[in-house]
């Protein structure tokens, strides 16, 4: 029996209705975002809920009841219900609940809660390393809204099928200026002379609750890190590569074309990752 939320209720899956006016699905008029649960638990929640309410306030939505108590509330009670006691993955569709065309008649708050179980409670690095390569038909303009992870992800999906068709791992995006800017579902990291390096928010990536961790942990560590523009020769010459996004934490790059890394700082920073999990 699984549960999802919705419309204010716990409801089952086949039970759901989803009405076919509401603007999630005419407009792509909202955002979503991705949870890891780890031991019955909602990670990093507080980040979430941070980015939650910035992407709120830049979409101009104007909740009537919305609270990090309340959505904790209705997180927690999901889990209890779909016996959710250890690894597990969420994602919470917010949108826009007033009908109307291009221009809404309201801007008042609704969302949608799913869950599913991990066989994994852990974060847990890939034993073996992507192969990645960028994606050439489209670029990411860096605009006001590209740190945000609207429902528009028709770029994401199309570079997804292009890594599909080259028999690669993951796709890199690029900016409109050429600079690379993240993956398909995940923030970029670098590792070079002992320092991390990461692209700017200013050149377009999504600003990932997971990205932010990983450069609080090396922070912490004592390990450099900077945001930077990266092109394809800065990863020719980075001695590692990573990705990290809510859901899998850390994930080694094997290689992107004739490159090769290896994973010595993405093991250290999963360890500390999986120490900072409460």
């Amino acid at each position: 029996m699984e549960y999802v939320f919705y419309r204010g209720e716990y409801v089952l899956r086949n039970q759901a209705v989803i009405q076919v006016d509401d603007r999630a699905h005419r407009f792509a008029d909202g955002f979503f975002e991705s949870i890891r649960i780890i031991n019955g638990k909602a990670q990093f929640l507080e980040n979430h809920f941070a980015r939650v309410d910035a992407t709120i306030k830049a979409l101009k939505i104007q909740p009537s009841d919305f609270s990090f108590d309340l959505l904790s509330q209705h997180i927690n009670g999901l889990l209890q219900r779909n016996e959710i006691f250890e690894g597990g993955r969420m994602r919470i569709t917010f949108f826009r609940k007033a009908k109307g065309f291009y221009l809404p008649k309201g801007n008042d708050l609704d969302y949608f809660i799913e869950v599913e179980a991990l066989p994994n409670n852990l974060f847990e690095l890939n034993e073996t390393g992507k192969i990645i390569d960028i994606y050439t038909e489209v670029k990411k303009d860096p605009n006001k809204y590209a740190g945000f992870k609207t429902l528009n992800a028709q770029l994401y999906v199309m570079a997804s099928i292009f890594a599909e068709e080259k028999n690669w791992d993951d796709a890199l995006i690029q900016n409109t200026k050429q600079a690379i800017i993240e993956s398909t579902n995940s923030n970029l990291f670098l590792v070079s002379n002992g320092v991390l390096y990461t692209p700017s928010l200013t050149d377009g990536c999504i600003g990932g609750t997971m990205r932010m961790q990983i450069i609080n942990l090396a922070v912490q560590s004592k390990l450099k890190v900077y945001e930077c523009t990266m092109t394809p020769q800065t990863l020719l010459s980075a001695d590692e590569v990573f990705l990290t996004n809510a859901i899998k934490g850390i994930e080694w790059v094997a290689s992107y074309r004739t490159k090769p890394y290896q994973n010595g700082s993405s093991r250290k920073l999963l360890e500390l990752l999986n120490s900072s999990i409460k």
